[in-house]
């Protein structure tokens, strides 16, 4: 009988012995493999912290201790030793999160899933057991990629304050946070790597200098007399230590045995301790450890020996931006681009083969990015800064102060827009039209198909006095959506073929084929639409609300909050111009979505062309003074929507 099926939660790992415990390691490899495989998701993390979390378990007694996972998506061993083993659905409606999550069980305790936060979390925690006269554990869990954030030195800033307050810090070091990590801090993390092979350093440095004319020899002769002082300088004490941690390591990270033994220590030791492990992204399967790029990081549907795909589903948002930003790249040399470590999730993993002069990863540091861009283009260079949508949200304050007060040409492309699905309520870009609506100067792209992201790449690129931002969604890119004509600045998807059309429907980014279907079932109703793509949201196109003025009723749709999107943008600018035309919006209500698919999150919403349909045609029979019959399905058959998914489309 497997182990893994025999552990129900953590307690259970006790009675196993050391070789037991190799083994139970083993046979964890080999499910996630076999099971992510089918789903999809967070492989390379996990394959790398199966020790960790073994020992983790034995020594802390979770959830009276708590233990809080950086960013989360490494949780997929702690959901094992916690009861859940049902991965058949992993990251699908109604099956396991992608991530920690507090309504799956009391083991998990943070579950927003964005990086460099869970040292203010165990701060917290430890200041309240403090207060009140708990003697429970706190562990955090952080990667060394996520110590590229600000926040996390904010939190040892004052986790350091306190020498006897018990918080045990677990840094995971990898070398990676999605590609190999960063800066001044990796290169200092990478010195203590070799702290255990201290001899070998110096022998190294005594090879290098004894070739260097003149003064190799003496220098040598020096530093080897001074070996005290060199090994003081490359220990770890020295960044750590400095700050008032404690610090244990580096520890072999698939050592279990010796994981315990620094784990006991920190947790007897009574006020903050880091533990330093070093540990082997994509340890144990061969397809993961010869992915130089991430290390499957995050993989699709893959076939589980080789690790290659099992379907393509032809070019994607990213990789069309990506094609796009290399030919710029060759076209000007102005134009740098700017990632928060995530060269390759974001699409510049070709820009940066290009022009590799051209490209500066900063870290998990969204708001860095946001300032060194302004610096970028006060210095006379056109940065693009490419994040993921819902990451934006942590460098608003910069987009603001910095990049559009002093009127900075900077354009952020914010992947991942809009609904994102499997990967849950923290990830969803549903917020970035809404927040950046009170930027002044700003001007937001929404592209509703391939061409029209090359297209709005290329303007916002040339805007040099302002903020720009273009934002597409996850996933295959469908096909091009032509125009029929333009007004003003916006394209018409659909003219009304009437000189008294029913409805202006506003079309924002990808939901254009939606809203032709729309069109298109209210047209069986004999309600005549007009379909426009405002193509730029923000500001509110000058012929807006002229157009608006030959309708009887205005209805904007998209893939952002109700609260403060666009349909609030186009309101606004009607009442301005006292044009007095109803307005129907419809966009996400404001709450956190479960996880799961794209198609199933906008049907569970009612953001879909039957549901916004039959509500359009309620108010144009409203306006006509006629009862409200139902609309019918293109089979003619009468379709229902229970109330409460109508509503939550609308509130």
């Amino acid at each position: 009988m497997p182990l893994l099926t025999r552990i129900r939660g953590p307690r259970d790992l006790d009675r196993l012995s050391l070789e037991q415990l190799d083994q139970l390691a083993g046979e964890i490899r080999t499910f996630l493999v076999e099971e992510v495989s089918k789903t999809g998701g967070h492989l390379g993390p996990n394959l790398g912290v199966v020790e960790l979390t073994i020992a983790l378990h034995r020594v802390f007694e979770s959830p009276r201790d708590r233990i809080l996972w950086d960013t989360g998506h490494q949780s997929y061993v702690h959901k094992l030793l916690t009861g859940r083993q049902d991965f058949s659905k992993l990251k699908m409606k109604g099956g396991l999160s992608g991530y920690p999550s507090q309504a799956e069980s009391e083991h998990d305790v943070i579950e927003n899933s964005h990086a460099s936060t869970v040292l203010g979390w165990a701060d917290g925690l430890a200041k309240a057991n403090e207060v009140l006269r708990k003697e429970d554990h706190v562990v955090a869990v952080i990667g060394d990629g996520a110590l590229t954030g600000g926040m996390a030195w904010e939190a040892l800033n004052n986790i350091a304050d306190a020498k006897d307050r018990p918080l045990v810090i677990v840094v995971n070091d990898n070398e990676r946070s999605y590609a190999p990590t960063i800066g001044g801090l990796a290169n200092h993390l990478a010195t203590l790597r070799t702290t255990d092979g201290y001899e070998r350093f110096l022998a190294r440095g005594k090879d290098i200098l004894e070739r260097t004319p003149v003064v190799g020899k003496p220098l040598y002769e020096t530093l080897h007399g001074a070996k005290k002082g060199l090994k003081d300088f490359i220990a770890p004490q020295g960044m750590f230590e400095d700050l008032g941690l404690k610090y244990v390591g580096p520890i072999d990270g698939h050592d279990i045995e010796a994981l315990e033994s620094a784990l006991v220590r920190a947790k007897r030791f009574g006020g903050p301790v880091i533990v330093h492990c070093l540990t082997e992204k994509g340890r144990g399967y061969q397809p993961a450890l010869q992915d130089e790029a991430d290390r499957f990081h995050a993989v699709g549907k893959i076939h589980p020996d080789t690790g290659l795909p099992i379907a393509s589903s032809g070019a994607d948002w990213t990789s069309v931006f990506g094609e796009e930003m290399v030919k710029l790249g060759k076209e000007r040399e102005d134009v740098v681009a700017i990632t928060a470590a995530m060269l390759q999730p974001v699409g510049l993993d070709k820009f940066a083969k290009a022009f590799p002069d051209r490209v500066y990863d900063v870290g998990i540091a969204e708001q860095h990015a946001a300032v060194s861009a302004a610096g970028l283009a006060t210095g006379g260079l056109h940065p693009v800064f490419a994040v993921y949508a819902t990451f934006l949200n942590r460098a608003f304050d910069q987009v603001l102060m910095d990049v559009a007060l002093h009127k900075c040409g900077v354009t952020f492309v914010l992947d991942r827009a809009g609904i994102t699905g499997t990967d849950g309520a923290s990830h969803n870009g549903m917020w970035d039209m809404s927040i950046l609506q009170v930027v002044p100067g700003l001007r937001l792209a929404a592209p509703r198909d391939a061409d029209q992201v090359r297209a709005q790449l290329r303007e916002a690129v040339e805007v040099t006095d302002a903020p720009t931002v273009v934002r597409f969604s996850k996933g295959a890119v469908g096909p091009a959506v032509p125009a029929v004509g333009r007004i003003g600045g916006m394209d018409v998807l659909r003219a009304p073929g009437t000189d008294a059309p029913d409805v202006l429907l506003v079309s924002v980014g990808a939901l254009a084929p939606m809203c032709l279907e729309i069109a298109g079932l209210l047209d069986k109703q004999g309600i005549s639409t007009t379909v426009v793509d405002p193509r730029w949201v923000k500001p509110v196109d000058e012929a807006m609300a002229p157009l608006a003025e030959q309708h009887r009723v205005v209805v904007t749709v998209e893939d952002n909050s109700r609260v403060g999107g666009v349909g609030s943008a186009v309101a606004q600018a009607l009442r301005d111009a006292g044009v007095d035309v109803p307005l129907r919006d419809f966009g996400i209500p404001p709450r956190f979505l479960d996880h799961a698919s794209r198609k199933e999150v906008l049907a569970e919403i009612g953001l879909t062309a039957p549901d916004i349909a039959r509500q359009v045609t309620g108010l144009v029979s409203k306006l006509d003074g006629l009862p409200h019959s139902r609309l019918r399905s293109s089979g003619g058959t009468p379709t229902e929507q229970p109330h409460a998914t109508v509503e939550s489309a609308r509130d």
